[in-house]
């Protein structure tokens, strides 16, 4: 059975507790990495660090030169080529602002520190970003898709290469989830 289909037969509600839980799976898998690969968490501490001028320059606006140039390729490509099988519409189409940014904040927090914060800091950025993109796994038949995914997963990983800042990689994917989830949800 196709995953589309499994996600066809499930309520909103059930999807969201889907996410959820597999999103607080990531976070718990995160934390245990932690302690295992970090001599000292103080360490992967240090890896958060407040700078406005990094926030605005490699997390919100790499965030939105992401979202610009996907609706670029969605307004030209075949619809086909960014059919994910309608997770996405089912997760952010009926959501409240409020709600799309709590999911949005959600999956860009357990996301960020588990493939930048964890595998990018121990196993490097090529691993990091290329494993990121794989656990997207509805996109591993969607060629535009999946080569979407790696561009992000790079150019992410790229921002946390030049900052070696958690927020910074937070913060350009949250953008880019708020932003086009805020679009799926006012689309006619």
């Amino acid at each position: 059975m196709k995953q589309s289909d499994i996600v066809k037969q499930l309520t909103d509600k059930e999807l969201t507790k889907q996410l959820i839980l597999s999103q607080s799976l990531l976070l718990i898998l995160s934390i245990i990495l932690s302690f295992f690969l970090f001599d000292n968490m103080i360490d992967w501490l240090d890896y958060f660090s407040i700078n406005m001028n990094d926030f605005i320059y490699y997390g919100v606006l790499p965030g939105f030169i992401i979202v610009a140039i996907d609706l670029l390729l969605i307004n030209i490509l075949p619809k086909k080529y960014y059919d994910d099988g309608g997770i996405n519409d089912r997760i952010f189409k009926n959501r409240s602002i409020k709600g799309t940014f709590s999911i949005a904040l959600m999956v860009a927090v357990t996301e960020e520190l588990l493939f930048r914060g964890v595998i990018q800091t121990v196993f490097g950025y090529f691993t990091a970003s290329t494993l990121f993109a794989l656990i997207h796994i509805r996109y591993l038949k969607k060629p535009v898709l999946l080569i979407s995914v790696l561009f992000v997963s790079f150019y992410i990983g790229y921002m946390f290469v030049l900052t070696d800042n958690l927020f910074v990689t937070i913060i350009a994917h949250f953008t880019v989830d708020f932003v086009l989830g805020v679009i799926i949800r006012f689309q006619k």
